[in-house]
């Protein structure tokens, strides 16, 4: 089967970060039966706790992307993001403005595998689990890694986002 080529890039970008999943194994990406639009959707498809699910989700601020992994067990504060990051103001981004700046599309955004590097936070919430799990670059891929990982990884932030 050809890996769609999101996948590819995200699969690349975790290789090159020598990313390491719960176990201390490599990361690899895998490909879910179905799309997992939502944190509780993941959740169910692995068998884990929604928080364990690291939200991508892509703010516009100020006009340059944010990316926020937060946990999916609860929605991100922008009032107080805005506040932490001394932003003028903080927006969801456009489908069109996700696709730009990550290649991917909304529902399947991952932390890495960019066309370059953006501003990512992580949320503390992560941090009491084991094992996190994120997405691989398209609505049907996943890969499992560690908070400390997603943070080593995207050259993030730890933030308090909720």
């Amino acid at each position: 089967m050809q890996t769609h080529p999101n996948v590819q890039a995200v699969q690349d970008a975790l290789n090159t970060a020598d990313a390491r999943d719960g176990s201390g194994a490599g990361c690899r990406v895998q490909i879910l039966p179905d799309a997992v639009h939502t944190a509780a959707a993941a959740a169910a498809a692995l068998g884990v706790e929604v928080g364990q699910i690291a939200n991508s989700l892509i703010f516009d601020a100020d006009g340059e992307p944010l990316l926020v992994l937060t946990s999916g067990a609860h929605r991100v504060d922008t009032a107080k993001v805005t506040a932490a990051l001394g932003l003028t103001a903080l927006r969801r981004a456009t489908p069109e403005f996700v696709r730009e700046h990550t290649g991917q599309p909304i529902g399947g955004v991952a932390p890495l595998g960019h066309p370059k590097p953006v501003r990512t936070l992580v949320d503390t919430a992560l941090e009491q689990y084991p094992e996190v799990w994120a997405a691989g670059g398209v609505p049907r891929a996943v890969f499992p890694t560690t908070y400390a990982e997603l943070l080593r990884i995207t050259a993030g932030t730890a933030t308090e986002v909720a």
